[in-house]
């Protein structure tokens, strides 16, 4: 569960978009995507495979992204799972535990892959980034965690139409997370107040 959590904090800012170069070069579609847009909203379908070549793990949701560090992040199936953030604290509700993990955003996202779309330049600082090889229609970058602690290894963002299309995570321990972006909106008109979490009554709350 912990490394699905990780997952959303890496996706979560993924809704940034929109501007013209259709085949430009992976970083530049990435600058593209930051400058111009300040908050998106989109499906997701997510994947993670072990090393061990156990079954894959599959599941789902939507997101909407607010900059600065403003987010909703929901898994829908194959159960229900909430990340929120209000730019300071990011909530993060088990529904089924009824428990609520509580962090502040700066320590939650710091070096995560989250930095490379959510902050300004903020991946510039945190990660270093190289064009990749383009495949399956996309341009691809690869960023690599300046911090040696962080728990990924690499990241890949797959750009298309300075859009974000796909991206992988491998991590420290031996799995690569895969996920896939549909009917993603840039600058779409979001209600300030879903990114703001109230734990419901009788929820045993967490902070770290």
């Amino acid at each position: 569960m912990k490394n699905i959590r990780l997952a959303g904090l890496a996706f979560l800012a993924l809704a940034i978009a929109l501007s013209s170069t259709a085949h430009a070069a992976g970083i530049d579609q990435l600058r593209i995507f930051i400058e111009n847009t300040r908050g998106a909203k989109a499906e997701f379908t997510q994947t993670v495979s072990a090393k061990s070549g156990r079954k894959p793990q599959t599941s789902s949701g939507t997101f909407a992204f607010s900059r600065p560090g403003k987010f909703r992040w929901i898994y829908d199936r194959p159960y229900y799972q909430l990340l929120v953030s209000d730019g300071e604290k990011l909530w993060i509700h088990d529904r089924d535990l009824n428990q609520v993990t509580v962090k502040r955003v700066g320590k939650a996202l710091g070096s995560s892959p989250a930095a490379l779309l959510a902050g300004d330049n903020a991946f510039e600082k945190n990660f270093s980034v190289k064009n990749a090889e383009s495949a399956d229609g996309l341009e691809w970058i690869e960023a690599t965690p300046n911090q040696p602690d962080s728990s990924f290894e690499s990241v890949r963002i797959g750009f298309h139409e300075n859009l974000p299309r796909a991206m992988e995570l491998r991590d420290s321990f031996g799995q690569t997370t895969r996920l896939a972006f549909g009917a993603l909106q840039a600058n779409p008109a979001l209600d300030a107040g879903q990114f703001r979490f109230t734990p419901p009554p009788g929820a045993d709350v967490v902070s770290e």
